[in-house]
Order: C-alpha cells, then structure tokens, then sequence
C-alpha cells in the first residue's frame, strides 16, 4: 500500500508542478540585490506559477504560494544554496536565491531576532533536510484544480488541510511557522487579553496562545505585525529623483 500511495503521489506532483502560461513579473528587483540585502532567519515569500501554487493562492486569497527561511550568513552571492524550503518532488532541501530569480518575490524579517534565537531557528530548521513533503496536503489541494467550489473566505483557511503533522513530513509554510515557534517566536498568535492570576486577580500583561504550525499558510508571515517587509531597492538607497523617465 505505501508502494501504490508513493506512486501516485509522485503522479500526482508531477502534475501539480506544472507550470502555467501567461505569468508576468511585475517587480524588477534581481536575484542579486535580494541575496545582498538577505539575513539569517528572514523570509522569502514566491509568487509562484505551477498548478499547486494557483490552488494555494486561490485558498488564501494572497499573492504568496511558496515560503523559504534564509539560513546563510548574509549578503552572500545569489547562487549559494542557503534557502531552505518544502519541495513537492524533492521534499526539504537547500535552494539559491537564483532559482527564484524569475518571480515576484517578498522579503519578511523577524523583528530583533537575538543572535542565540536565530542560531536555534536555523539549526531546527536545517534538522528537517531530507524530510519528505506531506502528500496529504497534496490530496487535500488537487480536488480545487478540478473545481473552485463557492466557499466564503473565512472557511478556506480550514478547508486547505494542511497536512497530516507527521514530523518526517513537511510543507513549506508550516516547516518555517514550527521553526520560529520552536523559539516562542510570534507569527499571528490567539489572545492578547489579560489573564487572571492564582490569586484571582487580572494580570496586566496579556496572554497569548500559539496556533498548531499547521495553519499558517504563506500568506501569514506577510500579514503578522511582528515581521518586517524589507525592499532592496529601498535598502540599497533609493532616490526617486534621480529616476531617468521615457
């Protein structure tokens, strides 16, 4: 059974890694000025064109289909393999800037990461290489390439799936979320009132509960309030007077 499981699963992301006609990149940052202005624990967020990445986008009315943490030391060349990601065919692995040269792309960075957390945050992260992509999220995606069906957007989020949590599986978005929970890092966490103490009385500082990694998607490290959009153009120095208009 798992020989016949692992043989349409390989049917199957071969199928879903087809890329789409008609995609167009609209920022014109190179592959090079995103690894310059990279740090060991941001995040690279793709805008992807294959038929997994349509069906994602579609659930999370976002943009963003794919996550990769940086797990290299800083403005290091664009084809060093120092992304690492949840591959569909490959599972988790070390990828270069360079492959992603061709898509619109986001930087998100976690806010005053110590340098002892983003170690920790790294070496959890690299602990999943070789880990294989969780096919039950790729069960759970392909029945919305065959028809979109007319659910209102707050039930999409549930409705993805996402997995089956084993811990020798991994999808890209949830690896990194397990990653910067493992160091009690914010993403979009539940709570923020004030709890009561044992004696009854209300604490001022609120309490707050982490989400199961499993439900954060790509889209949410670009809406949480705890990482930064960093653009290189921007980073580089950006004055638009010396822009030279047509």
């Amino acid at each position: 059974m798992n020989t016949i499981n692992r043989a349409i699963g390989q049917r199957l992301a071969a199928y879903l890694t087809k890329t789409q006609g008609g995609y167009q990149r609209i920022d014109t940052v190179s592959a090079a000025d995103v690894a310059a202005v990279l740090q060991a624990g941001d995040i690279l967020l793709v805008e992807g064109n294959t038929r997994i990445s349509t069906a994602i986008k579609y659930l999370t009315q976002s943009s963003w289909s794919h996550a990769c943490l940086y797990v290299g030391g800083g403005a290091e060349a664009s084809d060093v393999t120092n992304l690492l990601e949840a591959d569909l065919n490959s599972g988790v692995r070390l990828v270069s800037v360079e492959r992603y040269a061709n898509f619109n792309i986001r930087i998100c960075r976690p806010v005053d990461l110590s340098s002892d957390d983003t170690v920790r945050l790294i070496a959890f992260a690299k602990s999943k290489l070789g880990h294989r992509y969780d096919l039950k999220n790729v069960f759970d995606l392909i029945r919305y390439l065959i028809q979109k069906p007319a659910v209102p957007n707050r039930y999409r989020r549930a409705m993805i799936g996402l997995g089956s949590g084993e811990p020798t599986k991994a999808i890209c978005s949830t690896l990194i979320a397990e990653s910067f929970q493992f160091i009690d890092y914010p993403i979009l966490p539940r709570g923020g009132a004030a709890a009561e103490t044992a004696e009854g009385l209300a604490s001022k500082l609120p309490q707050y509960k982490k989400r199961h990694f499993t439900l954060f998607t790509p889209r949410d490290f670009d809406l949480s309030p705890y990482f930064a959009v960093v653009k290189p153009t921007i980073e580089k120095g950006f004055d638009y007077r010396r822009l030279n208009w047509q």
